[in-house]
Formats: structure tokens, sequence, C-alpha cells
């Protein structure tokens, strides 16, 4: 029965990537999958397999204790996906507080210039290092935003549009908090904040560098701005600080946690009180009840997308039903048989994410691979996975999120932008390669 239930992935697996071809919600496919496989577990009494000295072995030898061992299984891996699904609600409300309070109008002002390369550079680093704050797929909401602004000419913005998003990646993988996949990594202790930032930041830093550098000698990027530079949003008093204590919080969050030793969604639900705290207080006085109303958490929950959460709970538990039988174990197996280079695998991870979800691409890389914590393995898989996605529009949550905002087709960016975001990718990867030969020479 093992095989209907690698069979019943790949068929949900199939539906996600193709969702907007069948018209099928990927949420719905993800939670589907998830309960079909782990009923077809349950129901089956399939063995639940463990690691030993590199060898699986069922848990129990009996068929009632293997039902039991099911349900401690299911247990287990809810719990831990519940840690990374708190710690994005906790994250994503912040979020949607600063907004509320037009905080995210202040980044607007800092944007002053009408030259087109200036304006590149100046998006691009913002958007490295706000992805790497808050994450990559807000980040690219925000700034798509933000250029439709300054450049009404949407042939010209979709340029900027993709570089953006080859920016969020690229700031994205080096933060713990920067993309879901970092954050995974990072929850489950296969990453620690420290050494990640060390070991991926400059590589990330290429990975964003090299395609800035091309795309600045480019036709499209030549020349000035015709209009929209001195158009300004509206702010409030509390926009300012609300920004700053929302960054801070968030920030906090990695400290907390090297100082608490608690699990890192605690540290984003204090930051989430705080900043409920402070969202609370700071409402502009000049307001009328009714656009108070506007300015409560409450108002902050409703405008999360809690579809997406829904489904990275079903394509975690998903893995999770193949990780429990030792399907990820054993595929990880034939290939390291098939290519010893361990880092050539996940480099074809990277290639792989630009065409399959990098979500359930991590997941199944931490039931592959069981080295311990801030391995090198883990900083290839955060970079390769984060960046990776670049190559193709759909590749990644802020590509599709891209996409959609501004109508980029599939293959104008693979014509345009796939050959700067593959050359940065190469270049960054090679460059981790090198530090990680360093810290095992040196």
């Amino acid at each position: 029965m093992e095989s209907w239930i690698i069979a019943i992935f790949f068929i949900g697996y199939f539906c996600i990537t193709t969702e907007h071809q069948i018209r099928v919600d990927k949420t719905i496919s993800a939670l589907a999958m998830a309960v079909i496989c782990w009923t077809i577990l349950k129901v089956s009494n399939i063995d639940v397999m463990h690691i030993m000295n590199g060898e699986l072995f069922p848990v129990s030898s009996t068929p009632e204790g293997n039902a039991t061992a099911i349900d401690v299984a299911l247990q287990h891996n809810l719990a831990e996906t519940a840690e990374i699904l708190f710690f994005l609600i906790g994250a994503m409300t912040i979020v949607e507080v600063i907004d509320m309070h037009r905080g995210f109008e202040i980044i607007k002002r800092i944007i002053r210039t009408k030259s087109k390369v200036k304006l590149l550079w100046i998006i691009g680093l913002i958007a490295f290092f706000l992805s790497a704050i808050i994450d990559n797929l807000t980040t690219t909401i925000i700034l798509i935003t933000i250029i439709r602004k300054l450049i009404p000419d949407q042939k010209e913005r979709i340029w900027y549009a993709s570089l953006i998003v080859i920016a969020a990646n690229a700031g994205g993988a080096w933060s713990p908090i920067g993309d879901v996949t970092t954050t995974m990594l990072w929850v489950k202790n296969k990453v620690s904040a420290a050494k990640l930032v060390e070991y991926v930041l400059i590589p990330s830093t290429i990975c964003l560098i090299v395609p800035l550098l091309i795309a600045s000698f480019l036709p499209v990027f030549r020349g000035q701005l015709n209009a929209g530079n001195d158009q300004e949003g509206i702010t409030y008093k509390s926009s300012t600080p609300v920004l700053v204590i929302g960054i801070i919080a968030i920030i906090f969050v990695p400290i907390f946690k090297s100082i608490t030793h608690l699990p890192p969604y605690m540290g984003m639900l204090f930051a989430l009180a705080t900043m409920w705290f402070v969202g609370e207080k700071l409402k502009p006085k000049e307001l009328n009840e009714e656009d108070e109303d506007k300015f409560g958490i409450h108002r902050a929950l409703s405008r999360i997308e809690f579809s997406s959460i829904l489904f990275f709970l079903g394509i975690l538990l998903a893995v999770a039903s193949l990780q429990t039988i030792g399907t990820l174990f054993n595929f990880a197996q034939t290939l390291n048989t098939a290519i010893p280079s361990k880092n050539v695998v996940v480099l074809l991870l990277g290639f792989a994410s630009a065409v399959i979800d990098n979500v359930p691409l991590v997941a199944a890389s931490m039931g592959m691979f069981q080295e311990g914590l801030d391995n090198g393995i883990w900083h290839f898989i955060a970079y390769s996975a984060g960046t990776g996605g670049s190559l193709l529009i759909i590749g990644s949550a802020a590509g599709v999120v891209a996409m959609g905002m501004e109508k980029i087709s599939f293959f104008w960016y693979a014509k345009n932008i796939l050959w700067m975001a593959l050359l940065g990718f190469v270049l960054g990867y090679l460059t981790l390669v090198a530090f990680e030969a360093m810290h095992m020479f040196g």
C-alpha cells in the first residue's frame, strides 16, 4: 500500500502545480492529499519506520503497536507543522498591522530618483533586505504596489517586478524569517540563525548583484522616469512608530530564541502581542468611530491569507506521511548512490524548485538527509530552494504573485529574465561551495 500513498502524493502534487489549468485551488488539493495519505497509512496499518545507524527499522513488531505508532507519528508531525503555522500567522499579522497604519508609505518616501538604473538598484536592495526581515511574498506585494505609482508604463514595470522577485527570493534565503523554507529549517533545528546568515548572505548577495549588474546595461533601464515620482501616499502620526516597532519586534524573534531556548513561534507570538498592544494604543485620533474599526487587530487577522496557511498544513502533513513510511529516506539513499556528491543533489533540488513549490521540496529534503544542526547540506538547501525559484516566474510564491499583479507572461519571463537569474544562481552556489570548503579545511 506504500505505492498508493506515493501515487496519491504525486496526483495531488500534479493538481497543485496545474491549479490554474484544472481550476481547483491548490489548498483543496493539498488538504485532500494529506488526509488521503494518512487515511491509507492508518487503515492499511503500514509499518512506521525509524532510522537507526543509517538504516530503516519498523517502530513496532506487532500490528497493535504499529497502529499506536501511526497515531503518535501523526500527532508528532502535526505539532511540528503547527509550530511553523503559528510562526507564519504571527508574522503575517504583524505585517498587516504595519500596513493598516500606512507604515510602508514611509518606505516610498525613501525612493526619490528619476533615474531608471538608480531606481532599479534602490528597489532591488530594499527588496533584498526587507524580505529578510518580513518575507519575500509580502515584500514583493509591497514593492510592486510602490513601483505602480512610480512607473506608469506596464511594459517597463514588468522588468522591475521581475527583478523584485529575484531580489526578494535572494533576500529571503539567508534569513531564518525571510522565507517559509528557511523558517522550516530554523524551526526544526536544522540551521541556526547566526550560521545561516554567515554562510548564505554573501552567496545570496551575488545571486542578486549579478542580475542587477546585467540589467543595468539593458536598454529598458536607460534614461529617466516619465512621471509619478512625486506622488506620496497618506500617512499618520502612528506610521513611523508602528513601522519601526514592528520591524524591531520581528528582528527580536531570533534573539528571543537564543536567550530563552524556546521555539521560534513563541518569540513570534510575543512579538505579535507587542504589536497588538502598540497598534491599539497608537490608533490615529483624528478618525471617526467607523474608521477606527479599520485599525483593530481583528481587521488585520481577517486580511491574512489563511488559504496559504492551510496549504502549508496540507503539504507538510502529506510529506510527513512519506517520511513516516521511510519513502523519503529510501529516495535519498537512491540519489546518493546514483550521485555520490550531495552538493550536486542539492543543486538539482534548486533547479527543481523553479518548477516545484519549494515548501514540499524542503520538507522532503528534511526527510532525505539526517545531518545535524548547521551541517553544510542545510545551507545548500536553504540557498538552492530559496533562490532557485527565481529561475521561472512560477517557481516561487513571490513570482506567482508578481505574475498575477503585473500580468507577466511565463514565456516572456523565461526569454528575458531566466538567463540573468540562472547566472546569478549558479555563481552564488559556487560561492557557497567555496565557503563550505574553506570551513571544512580551514
